[in-house]
This record gives structure tokens, sequence and C-alpha cells, in this order.
């Protein structure tokens, strides 16, 4: 069964939120989103009290419900890797400075990690399904496949999906004791090329609408989402690859772009490097992570990313990794993996 992308909306490190014809590189060990101004979107009395990642996903969310022209979608489906990590570390702090006595509710409740659908549905005032995924860097795959099962169940005929996450000082510095992120400083524009251990942090939300009609504004069609677990590392994600694309009628050759999370972690490079040369050394492959940076629910940036190839009808220059670029796309295959342990694909084709 196939689902339309009909709205999408951006928040990410880009200045626009996009991965616009002149995007914007970074030397830093980590960066922020580019917020737009909340207050164009959100009473600013209300905005007040809610924390920098839910306005993101309420904005992000009127962004692409006003372009898919839905006021109230089906479901409220949710990925998050860290979920509201800002109030959480209020919640946490307040709780060792008062020795466990005068918590305040508010910051546990608006800690948890299902705050951000819970937040978005009653802003909608959607009271139809509403689930979050938290599995670190499969969350928005998850969220994903989820939709796609309620579609092929005829369970609803929208959805929205998002992919939210934040990336506060403490939380960076924490994941850097454990080697996610490079000790020294490069641009983000060679992480396909470097060859030390971690990446660059980042952040962002991304929301979809998601349909089973086409519609005026379609980006693409989802045909097909799926996850596989390697947790020992031995498995070949090239026969998994190979069969996914079989199930789905089509050869590896009739792949237009595979799109990579190549993300500058030479080991995390050298799964997608090896799946490259063995699967689709003559086909055309691009990245996007020099442009989201690494934060666990980018994938969603990838898939916005190639949307918008297949709608345009072009790959841009800031996209491309390998191989020539001729004709108009009609299919593009989205290939991630955290850590090599949990893989996802997803197959996009033109409308």
């Amino acid at each position: 069964m196939s689902v339309y992308i009909t709205g999408i909306g951006k928040i990410s490190v880009q200045p626009s939120g996009q991965s616009g014809s002149a995007p914007q590189y970074f030397e830093t060990r980590y960066a922020r989103c580019s917020d737009p101004a909340f207050s164009d979107y959100i009473n600013p009395m209300e905005a007040r009290r809610m924390s920098t990642i839910i306005k993101r996903a309420i904005v992000s969310t009127q962004m692409a419900l006003g372009e898919a022209g839905i006021e109230m979608p089906g479901a409220v489906i949710t990925g998050t890797g860290l979920g509201c990590i800002e109030d959480t570390e209020k919640f946490l702090t307040s709780m060792i400075n008062d020795n466990e006595k005068f918590l305040k509710p508010t910051y546990f409740i608006h800690s948890t990690h299902n705050t951000i659908s819970s937040q978005v549905a009653i802003r909608l005032k959607c009271n139809g399904y509403n689930n979050t995924f938290v599995h670190r860097g499969i969350s928005f795959e998850l969220a994903l496949h989820d939709a796609m099962l309620l579609f092929m169940q005829k369970k609803v005929h929208s959805a929205l999906v998002g992919g939210h996450d934040e990336m506060t000082p403490a939380y960076f510095n924490l994941l850097d004791r454990i080697g996610y992120w490079k000790k020294e400083i490069v641009s983000s524009s060679s992480l396909h090329t470097s060859n030390s251990a971690g990446s660059v942090a980042g952040e962002g939300s991304i929301s979809l609408v998601l349909s089973d009609e086409k519609s005026p504004s379609a980006y693409a069609r989802i045909t097909d989402v799926s996850t596989f677990y390697n947790g020992n590392g031995t498995t070949d994600p090239s026969e998994r690859i190979e069969a996914f694309l079989s199930l789905n009628g089509l050869k590896p050759s009739d792949i237009d772009l595979v799109m990579t999370g190549i993300n500058g972690d030479v080991n995390d490079n050298n799964v997608y490097y090896q799946v490259l040369e063995k699967t689709f050394k003559n086909n055309p492959a691009g990245w996007y992570k020099h442009l989201s940076l690494e934060y666990f629910t980018s994938p969603a940036f990838g898939l916005q990313a190639s949307a918008q190839c297949l709608k345009s009808g072009n790959i841009p220059e800031h996209l491309r990794l390998k191989g020539n670029f001729n004709g108009k796309p009609e299919h593009i295959l989205l290939y991630n993996h955290f850590k090599n342990r949990n893989h996802s694909l997803i197959l996009l084709s033109s409308c």
C-alpha cells in the first residue's frame, strides 16, 4: 500500500529549517536549531509556559498541516530519542537541590517522552490514535512504521508523524563521555571523508502529514518501511536490503538514489560504504547529516530531503555523494543505521 506525504514542517540547524540551495555548513562539535519566531504561530502567553521542544513540535505541526490543507489528522504519532530532555533536567535538578522535597509536579509531567504527542493533540483537539516511540536511533522509523500499519488496516485516512529531539549542553556532555561526538572540530561538509570516531551533534523537529489519497501538495509516496536488528554485528545489511527491494518488486538497479545516513563517525561510515560498494556500486548515492547533523531522529530530516527531491524532480548538488544524476528520480531508498545495531529502510517513489 502506498501512503502519500502531503505536508512537511521543518525546524533544524539550517537557517531556514530546510535543505535549501545554499545550506549552511558547520565547524563546531555541537549546533542548536535556528528557531523561527514562535510568536508568529503561538500566543506569547501560551508559549511562555512551553519548553522549546514543545514549541518546535507545535510550530512544525502547524507548518505541515497548513501545507497539506488538513485541520484534523486521524492520528498523532511521535518518534523521539530524548523526549523533553530540558524539562527532565529541570525535574532532576530540582529533586537534587531540594533533597527530594517540595517537588514541582509540572516539571515531572512535562518531562515524560509522550508529552510531545500529547501537547500537539491537545492543541489540535485531536482525540484519535496517539502514540510515542522511544527507541534511540530508530525512534522515528518505528513511528512511521506504526502509521503505515494504521493505513494498511484502514483505521485512518491521514496521520501526523513527527521526529523531535533537542540536545541540551548537559546531555551533549554526557554523550560526549561515551564517544558519540568528535573530539576535534571538523567541517560538516567533510564528514563523509572523516577517519575519526564520533559525529557532530545537532537537533531538529520534523513533522510530516501522511494521507492515503494523493493531493496537489503531495511530495512522494512511501511504498514501504522496514527495520532489522543486527545485535552481534554479523548480519549482512546488503542481503536484507536486496530482500526488501525484491519484496517491493524492485532490483538495486531500479533505485535512482540511495540516501545514506553517513554522519562522520568512521565506524558508522564504513557500514554505508560497504553496502554502497556491494549492492549499489553503480547507483547514485546521497547524504544529509552534514546538513541536519546527528541526533536520534535525524532520519526524519533525511526523509523530508528525499521527498523534496522527488517532488522537484531534481537532486541538489549539496545532497550528492557519488554518481551521475540523469533524469527525474523515480525511486529513492533511505538507508540508516544506529551503531550498526538498528537498521532502517524507507522506500520512496514519485507520485
